[in-house]
Parts: C-alpha cells; structure tokens; sequence
C-alpha cells in the first residue's frame, strides 16, 4: 500500500491520469478495475475516475509492491546543453528566445538536445526542479514555434502557472508580433489580408484560395512595413488568426515569399546569398489580459523583446 499527497502541481487534473503518471507500470485494466474495487481510494472512498484532484487529497492504493518499484532515475533532459538566451524569468516563468534549428520538443530525428530539455536541465541545476519530488508535474512549454523558425517561447515553472498561460494564449490575451523579411516591396506599407487556408497533412504544406470551402480555414494577417533594401523588405507581421504557416503562405500569395523559405519561396536562389531557413521570428510578446490572471496577473501590461534578430541587424542594421 503507498499513500500520494496531491501537491499543487498535482492539482486540477482528473485521478485517472495522476494514477497513470504516478504508477506508469500499472496497466489501465488494473487502474480501473482497482478503482471499482476500492483497491485505490480518494480520501479514504471509493473514487469516480474522472474526479478531479485538490491540493491535500489523499490517494491511498492497496495494490502489489511491483508497481511501486523505481528503476534507477535517468532523465533524458541531461542530454540537453544547458544552453539557453533567457528574455525574462520569474518564479513562475521563463521566456526563453528559441534561436532557428532548435526543436522545441523531442520528434523522431531527434531527441536529445531539444528547447524542453534545456529549460528542464536549467532548472535541474538550479535546483527548481527535481522529478523524485514530483509525482506527475514537469516543466513544460505554454506555446510553440516551427524548429526553423527563431523567436520567444513561454515555458512554465508550475502547473498553475501552465494552466492560466494555456488559457489566456486559447483566449487570444497575449499579443504576439513577428518580423521576417520578404522578397520584394509590398504595394501597402501596412495591409490586413484575408484569405482561405486548407492544410494538406501529408505533404506538411498548407494552400489558400479566395474562395470558402467546407474543408478551408478562414485566415488574416496584418503586415506594416518596416524598412526595405536590396529587392527585400522587413515587415512586423500580427497574426490576427493562427493557422499552420500562416505567414510563409500568406506573404507568399501575395508574391512575396520569406527570405529563406523552402516551402513558399526560393530557397535555391537564397541558398545562393546564404540563407537556408525562413528569416522569421516571433519577437515580441505582450500581455494584455481582459480576465483575470491568477498567479500570473503581475505580467498584465507588459511587454517582452527580442532586441537583436540576426536578419534583421545584418540586412537592414536594425536593432528592435
């Protein structure tokens, strides 16, 4: 029999998916069968699975010692460099400037050196983090941006302060503002477009028309041009919808493709100057909160830059 106290970063999630962090070696025929018998109890009684869990409950399990043998700790997120360019931090978050060719969490090709895995070694070693006192709860990412795509993600140091930043991005309360270079001049200094956009999942390329369908997405982007030099402009671009490649597609469309993108633009004749990933990053990041921000409240108002995006320093010598 093993007793859990829910902490707060337990808190909040269904007891059926504690179980399932927790026990991992439990099979969920066992779970739920444990559940019905009363093998596991909530507060000393019998528990529904998707009850949700506070801070203090008990969860008591009468069930074989097997399940609760720990195999010698290995984290895979000390495989990560501790490598990192920190744009703000605070006790409940990190906004870390994710540099073009970083993954932001582990795929197929690879695993070990990912945006996720610094973040949680960095904080290993500062010693805000430790998986033996956890029993369900890991640093985590609020948001996400393409691996060729460079700008600020938000990684979370708790699980309320995970909860409230998922919601306030899913309730469009945080401002997020990108500059990329593009081929050519827009017509329109500043422009809002409008258009279709349907993803084909197999291929990983979206495609826009001007027409509604039942299977497109309906998409719009505002630009204001910034500078332009050399057949290229720099534009702050807002997305006003969030779709996959939004932007790569969009500027696209209108003749305008991303300095080194390979999916919309000309990346044959940019590899040619020296660019081989989309000149794009997410480099601006305001919090404008309409409801209440809980824990994180205090970010109410401000605003968060990356100051030097290499494109836009060594094509137009801006600094933001």
């Amino acid at each position: 029999m093993k007793s859990f106290t829910i902490t707060k970063n337990d808190a909040g999630q269904r007891l059926d998916k504690f179980i399932t962090k927790a026990c991992p070696t439990l099979p969920k025929s066992l779970l739920y069968k444990y559940l019905r018998t009363k093998h596991i109890k909530l507060n000393r009684k019998k528990a529904e699975i998707s009850t949700k869990l506070n801070e203090g409950d008990i969860v008591d399990m009468y069930i074989s010692d097997e399940f609760f043998v720990k195999k010698t700790p290995h984290y895979d997120f000390l495989s990560s460099p501790v490598l990192l360019d920190i744009v703000y931090e605070d006790e409940n978050i990190i906004l870390a400037d994710k540099k073009q060719g970083l993954l932001v969490h582990p795929d197929k090709g690879e695993y070990r050196d990912t945006l996720i895995g610094r973040i949680q070694h960095y904080l290993y070693d500062k010693g805000e983090y430790n998986p033996e006192l956890e029993n369900s709860f890991k640093p985590a990412l609020a948001n996400r941006i393409d691996r060729n795509t460079g700008g600020i993600v938000i990684a979370c140091k708790n699980a309320e302060a995970l909860r409230v930043m998922c919601q306030k991005i899913k309730d469009r309360e945080i401002d997020k503002r990108y500059l990329c270079v593009v081929h050519g001049k827009p017509k329109e200094k500043t422009a809002t477009l409008e258009g279709y956009l349907e993803k084909n999942e197999v291929k990983n390329k979206v495609y826009l028309s001007k027409t509604k369908t039942d299977s497109n997405r309906t998409i719009k982007t505002r630009y204001k041009t910034l500078a332009t030099k050399n057949s290229l402009s720099l534009l702050e671009v807002e997305l006003l919808t969030g779709r996959t490649h939004q932007i790569r597609a969009h500027l696209a469309s209108i003749g305008h493709p991303l300095l080194g993108d390979g999916k919309y633009g000309k990346l044959a004749n940019d590899k040619k100057l020296g660019f081989d990933k989309q000149a794009l990053y997410s480099y601006k990041l305001s919090f404008y909160f309409s409801t209440d921000g809980g824990i994180l409240e205090y970010l109410n108002g401000k605003s968060f830059t990356v100051e030097k995006v290499w494109f836009a320093e060594q094509l137009f010598g801006k600094t933001l």
